[in-house]
């Protein structure tokens, strides 16, 4: 038998032919790995529902100790993001509309930043914008609502359009550019709902409020399974959710936006009930576990594949 030692192994192994490149990267002529596109699109099956989660934007953020954590102190927050892995000089954001599909609707939640982006991100899911039978915004920030507008024209032309009422009649009368711009051309099309009203036969409205006056949750719910798409209920997986008691820049009342994320996330932990997170890492999928006297978020891995 042939001794062969572990610098001869690996040396072996560096020089051979790759018969299985890791996922994302392809060998260009026998030489160096191109990295490939990633996809914009990510499906999960919940019982005879089809739910997409689409990237239709990221972008790094400087200093997000002066968007999350703003009533902790420098040291506190260093010492958390070291524990997590993460920098203090800057963080990334995610984009993160979902669409469901139960074979005779297809439901849009929020929007993105813009109409390039959420409809390349649907392009890769497989759907095109005249597909989209119902858009439904969870509250009227910028970055949800910027994709239903393209040039003064509606980006999905076939769908109605589903919200909240609070947060409706909280942005119409607040004078807001992109509100006008953006949803105020809508008006006509636009169904309002409130706290435990159905979009369609297993997809609920909750309220949760905070982040917005009128930020609205919704669950999923179909084959015994459910699924929470929680919107902005947490904006960061770490500095949000796992800290629920820290203030975030974005939250309207932060109180109350706090108190609202460990009743939620307190209820997903429990029931085990997986998330959707708007601006959760990509693909945006999770579950929530207690830990300490906060929560932990759980990045999905192959649960949900149907």
């Amino acid at each position: 038998m042939t001794s062969i030692s572990r610098r001869q192994a690996l040396l072996a192994t560096a020089s051979a032919p790759v018969a299985l490149a890791a996922p994302g990267f392809a060998m260009a002529d026998g030489h160096a790995a191109k990295k490939m596109s990633m996809s914009k699109a990510r499906g999960f099956q919940l019982g005879d529902l089809q739910v997409t989660t689409l990237l239709a934007g990221t972008t790094p953020r400087e200093a997000p100790h002066s968007i999350f954590g703003l009533n902790v102190g420098d040291d506190e927050f260093a010492k958390v993001s070291a524990d997590n892995f993460i920098g203090t000089d800057s963080a990334q954001f995610y984009f993160t509309p979902t669409v469901i599909s139960n074979g005779s609707e297809v439901i849009l939640f929020d929007t993105g930043l813009n109409p390039a982006g959420i409809t390349a991100a649907l392009a890769d899911a497989g759907y095109a914008p005249g597909d989209i039978t119902h858009v439904v915004l969870t509250h009227m920030h910028g970055d949800h609502v910027g994709g239903l507008m393209n040039d003064g024209t509606p980006t999905f032309a076939n769908a109605a359009y589903i919200t909240g009422q609070i947060e409706y009649d909280h942005w119409a009368a607040a004078g807001n550019d992109g509100f006008d711009a953006k949803v105020k051309p809508l008006a006509d099309k636009m169904s309002f709902i409130g706290d435990g009203d159905s979009v369609v036969s297993g997809v609920t409205a909750m309220a949760a409020f905070g982040h917005t006056p009128g930020h609205m949750t919704y669950m999923l719910e179909s084959g015994g399974k459910q699924l929470l798409l929680m919107a902005d209920l947490a904006n960061h997986y770490v500095w949000s959710l796992a800290y629920p008691d820290w203030e975030v820049k974005f939250d309207a009342d932060k109180a109350a936006a706090a108190a609202t994320r460990r009743k939620v996330l307190g209820m997903v932990a429990t029931d085990k009930i997986p998330v959707i997170g708007y601006h959760m890492p990509f693909p945006a999928a999770g579950f929530v576990e207690t830990r300490d006297d906060g929560f932990h978020y759980v990045p999905v891995s192959y649960q949900m594949m149907g």
